[in-house]
């Protein structure tokens, strides 16, 4: 059974997010999310430098879309 982290979150769907979209910069995901994303951190900063100390509304809207396998699209067409 995985164990949940500190903050009850499941480490590995966190990983499975940063292994696949983890250099994905945070200015891609306010794109996509709105300006509020990661707020505090720089556009410049990659994903899986901040996944872990992302607030809950941040984090849902990134898990949902990752679950539901949409997140990949809305980068790349946030990247465009």
């Amino acid at each position: 059974m995985k164990e949940p982290g500190l903050d009850g979150r499941h480490r590995d769907k966190d990983g499975a997010i940063s292994k696949k979209h983890g250099n994905t910069l945070v200015g891609t995901l306010r794109k996509i999310y709105g300006k509020a994303f990661a707020a505090g951190y720089p556009d410049a900063t990659p994903l899986s430098e901040v996944l872990h100390q992302l607030n809950e509304t941040s984090l849902s809207q990134l898990r949902r879309d990752h679950d539901t396998g949409h997140l990949g699209h809305k980068i790349d067409h946030a990247s465009k």
